[in-house]
């Protein structure tokens, strides 16, 4: 299990290389919940475990809204995303890589407001 800090982060610039997109385009999946970014040390980044085989990992934006429907800020679900879960016995993102939409979202759902 990681922290937060011990996550790959990637910046805007990273991600135009690898999505092989624009610049606005990848603002533009901030923007439509594809992906989230934080400011760390005031440059705007995501956490590397967002995306997987070359794309934003696809179960990410449909959690993203049940913990926006849920009441959390984009900053508390970052958190949420990345910190170990004790209930998913697991970071929740992981638990997402590892196939386990459901039991995420669950969970997230369970934390409402």
């Amino acid at each position: 299990m990681s922290s937060p800090a011990d996550r790959e982060w990637l910046t805007v610039p990273d991600l135009v290389e690898m999505l092989g997109v624009s610049t606005s385009r990848v603002r533009r999946l901030f923007e439509d919940r594809i992906l989230l970014a934080e400011r760390r040390d005031g440059v705007l980044r995501v956490p590397a475990d967002f995306l997987k085989d070359g794309e934003p990992l696809h179960e990410l934006r449909g959690t993203l809204m049940v913990l926006a429907d849920a009441g959390f800020s984009d900053e508390e679900a970052m958190h949420w995303l990345l910190d170990e879960d004790e209930i998913l016995g697991a970071a929740p993102i992981d638990a997402l890589r590892q196939g386990r939409k459901s039991e995420v979202r669950r969970v997230a759902q369970s934390l409402a407001f």
